[in-house]
């Protein structure tokens, strides 16, 4: 991400409200405890911070021929997929979600380009998300689903004579009367923006949730606290330094394109103070448009 791109998108976000598509969604869980941001070594992820916990468990698709293991969603692409599935569901109140005609409306929506790899990645994700079993924990409620009922494999050209995208997919039940139920706000400018850094996007939807609760006071949150909540697996002695870094660097992306956010530090830690959130209430409760985006783009 260049310094002029982060200053331009700065400047917009802090100029205009999000608009339109503009608005998106996550799941709240989504928003403090995030998928594993590199490949896991394993069927299995499990990460829990405070009441909040998260299992992430990879399963079989059927890519055409039969059933294949799938791995653990991760990675910026994965939580883009999943937010931007979300945002749909949201906001056209449906389990039927409508993906587009092409990978590559799919793939401006998330604002990547349209190079190759891309496109292996989003498919990669896209399969790993919809054959994953996914349980999420908060102060004694568990949610056990899996979080996309029904999927036509991204089948490949030689395969299905033509690359074939999915275009509709169904969430399960479960998944989406708490997303409907349990959903964060977000700027989709801001997303597009911080999209080559998972660390950014946990770190932008975690303050977009937790500033706009904080009611009085600001809230302390030590560094051995933040560690536990998104360093996903510390290794080595000098492991505490380096997320430390690694955080702040990521942090000072997040407050460019998330303006109205207030948050300083303090030798121990970071202090949080009450922020609107990236989105006023009344703006994602409005009503939307009839069509989802990725039909309005493509058309």
């Amino acid at each position: 991400m260049s310094a002029e791109k982060l200053i331009n998108a700065s400047v917009a976000i802090s100029m205009d409200a999000p608009s339109g598509d503009e608005r998106m969604f996550c799941h709240s869980i989504m928003s403090q405890i995030g998928l594993p941001r590199t490949q896991v070594q394993g069927r299995e992820f499990h990460h829990s911070f405070g009441a909040a916990w998260l299992s992430i468990q990879a399963g079989l698709l059927d890519e055409g021929t039969g059933p294949v293991l799938q791995p653990v969603p991760y990675g910026a692409t994965a939580r883009l997929a999943l937010t931007c599935i979300s945002t749909l569901a949201r906001r056209h109140r449906s389990r039927e979600v409508d993906v587009g005609r092409h990978a590559s409306t799919f793939l401006s929506m998330l604002g990547y380009d349209l190079q190759g790899h891309r496109y292996r990645m989003l498919r990669r994700q896209m399969h790993a998300l919809a054959a994953c079993r996914l349980q999420l924990g908060f102060q004694g409620r568990t949610i056990n689903s899996l979080p996309i009922h029904q999927f036509d494999a991204w089948q490949p050209r030689w395969l299905a004579g033509a690359s074939r995208w999915p275009g509709l997919l169904v969430l399960s039940t479960e998944f989406y009367a708490d997303l409907i139920e349990h959903s964060v706000p977000l700027d989709g400018r801001a997303l597009a923006t911080l999209k080559g850094s998972a660390l950014a996007l946990d770190i932008y939807t975690w303050l977009a949730y937790r500033l706009y609760q904080i009611q009085g006071k600001p809230v302390e949150i030590t560094w051995s606290a933040l560690m536990r909540q998104f360093a996903h697996d510390p290794r080595g002695a000098h492991a505490a330094e380096t997320f430390r870094k690694g955080f702040l660097q990521a942090l000072h992306k997040v407050l460019m394109v998330y303006p109205k956010a207030k948050v300083t530090r303090y030798p121990g830690g970071l202090e949080l103070h009450a922020s609107p959130p990236p989105v006023a209430p009344k703006a994602f409760e409005a009503s939307p448009s009839l069509r989802p985006p990725c039909q309005e783009r493509a058309a």
